[in-house]
């Protein structure tokens, strides 16, 4: 018997591949779980998401709320979650790149414990004055403010070592200034912490911070973003003022690790395809966002240089969870 080439023994598992049986996936509804309270960015997103992938996979697509330690619990259970495609994770810069440095007890392994699927969207930040504060119309003038106050300045964030949290305490150090920190369990607790006054700003997803600012009673100083962005015409960028950061959110998706690659093959394109649908195409504008859906494989590496950079960050503010 002649020995068979590696080429056509390639070309025959292929060929066998092509007329193997389609996978039946999904059998049963498919959950989106997210790691943070209902209202936030995180959820409205999900949400999006779960409403155009319900039609291109032919069963109920849901989200499931699953919120607590910097969205930690959620992504504990998604990777506990059989590894079968009727799970899937919306992964944030946060749990995907800052919770292994601040969290020392991490029941999670980002990279490990799932398989990647597509990124959704990037989605800049703008920093708000709430209406504790109506005379801080600038970003020169909240730092003088927060020089002259010594931490009488309170900023708002979804959690110890979060994105805004790491943002603020990199803006302090620049301009050697002191401000308070005040946790929320996510975005919306924050946000209406700042509207009634009980905190004086928060840096935060652009689309949530014009929608804080449609009644006049807020301001956005700065963004942190490259130039100015759409949603803020006008509003500077924080590196005008000297402050080099440029910050914001990354959301993906994600499946628990060992899914077959026959069904990723199959949540990427659908994650494709839904990106093109209407309800995600508004979201997705009215958050100021930019669409960037992915390969499984460029994913994995954006997770990997993620966690080489905000590990340093991490480490320079010591924003650390005990």
């Amino acid at each position: 018997m002649t020995r068979m080439s590696r080429r056509a023994l390639f070309a025959s598992g292929a060929a066998l591949a092509l007329a193997a049986p389609a996978l039946a996936y999904p059998e049963r509804t498919v959950r989106i779980i997210s790691g943070f309270p209902p209202g936030g960015l995180n959820d409205i997103v999900a949400r999006a998401m779960a409403q155009a992938l319900t039609p291109i996979l032919g069963q109920p697509v849901v989200v499931e709320n699953r919120a607590g330690a910097g969205g930690g619990i959620g992504a504990a259970a998604a990777a506990r979650a059989a590894p079968d495609g009727h799970t899937l994770w919306m992964g944030i810069v946060d749990t995907q790149a800052i919770n292994p440095f601040a969290y020392r007890d991490l029941q999670y392994d980002p990279q490990k414990d799932f398989a990647p699927i597509s990124l959704v969207a990037r989605f800049p930040f703008a920093l708000v004055v709430g209406p504790s504060q109506p005379t801080l119309t600038s970003f020169p003038a909240l730092m003088a403010a927060a020089k002259a106050k010594d931490e009488g300045i309170t900023y708002a964030s979804w959690g110890v070592a979060s994105t805004p949290h790491l943002a603020m305490e990199r803006i302090a150090a620049n301009q050697g200034v002191k401000m308070l920190h005040v946790p929320f369990t996510g975005q919306a607790p924050a946000m209406q912490a700042v509207m009634a006054s009980q905190v004086d700003i928060f840096a935060l997803p652009a689309g949530g911070a014009e929608s804080m600012t449609r009644d006049g009673k807020t301001c956005a100083v700065a963004v942190l973003a490259p130039g100015e962005i759409p949603l803020f015409p006008g509003v500077p960028a924080i590196k005008s003022f000297g402050v080099p950061l440029e910050t914001g959110l990354w959301k993906a998706i994600y499946a628990p690790a060992r899914t077959p690659e026959p069904i990723i093959a199959q949540l990427n394109q659908a994650v494709r395809q839904a990106m093109t649908a209407p309800v995600v195409i508004d979201v997705l504008r009215q958050q100021g966002a930019v669409p960037e859906p992915s390969t499984p494989e460029a994913l994995f590496e954006l997770g990997r240089t993620e966690l080489l950079a905000w590990g340093e960050v991490v480490r320079a503010t010591g924003a650390m969870v005990n």
